[in-house]
């Protein structure tokens, strides 16, 4: 383990390790925590009591967050002809297609956030899988970044959109803004993501659904929220 600074060390001793807190006592305690001369991103993480090695029991999704993410989303998308032409005309940072592929993959080139695709171009895309695929980066319907509605598409992207799916481990890891947003913005957007997560709760899933919630800013300590006041069921 790295040497934690006396500055972090001082941060984390105002969380209680054990305690199951409130919502908006574990977010005001992200924010007093957060040790960075930065405006960190707070995250959210949800371990869920679900197998995502069974599609039955996959959890994914999208959502706009009330407030956003406080970060400006880079967005490639592949498309041709009207679709490239709405693409521009939405705000899209990079547009293209074969030729943009060509690029991801000989020049390693990874200057965006989010991509979208038509339908059409999921043949070219598909070919991205095992690049895009790890960095959690590849469109999907269920998501929504494959659509016909390229505008639309944009338009949740640039006002906050997150999408959350589980990890190996069953844990869903999603930003909802930066600790200049406060706690009451915080709490806005922390509420609309678990809503989110526990109404795509799969039919599959035994037990108790949301196993632990931690929040976090990007160099603060965990903070554990007490999963039984979340709508758990």
């Amino acid at each position: 383990m790295p040497k934690r600074s006396k500055n972090y060390r001082e941060k984390a001793a105002l969380v209680e390790r054990q305690t199951l807190y409130d919502t908006e006592d574990a977010l005001d305690l992200v924010i007093k925590t957060a040790p960075a001369k930065f405006d960190e991103t707070v995250e959210v993480h949800l371990k869920l009591g679900v197998d995502g090695r069974h599609a039955d029991q996959q959890v994914r999704g999208a959502i706009v967050l009330p407030h956003g993410t406080g970060k400006s989303q880079r967005v490639l998308v592949f498309a041709k002809g009207p679709k490239e032409a709405e693409a521009k005309e939405a705000g899209a940072d990079y547009v293209g297609a074969e030729e943009l592929a060509d690029k991801i993959q000989k020049e390693s080139w990874f200057d965006f956030d989010v991509v979208v695709a038509t339908p059409d171009m999921m043949g070219v895309v598909g070919k991205l899988g095992k690049i895009l695929g790890p960095k959690g980066l590849m469109p999907n319907p269920k998501s929504g970044t494959v659509t016909m509605d390229i505008a639309k598409a944009l338009e949740d992207i640039k006002a906050g959109k997150v999408e959350y799916r589980l990890d190996k481990t069953n844990i869903i890891h999603t930003p909802i803004g930066k600790v200049s947003f406060g706690p009451e913005k915080l709490a806005d957007n922390f509420g609309a993501l678990v809503d989110a997560v526990v109404k795509a709760k799969p039919a599959a899933a035994k037990g108790q659904y949301l196993r632990s919630v931690t929040v976090a800013s990007t160099m603060g300590p965990g903070i554990k929220v007490n999963p039984a006041k979340l709508g758990n069921n």
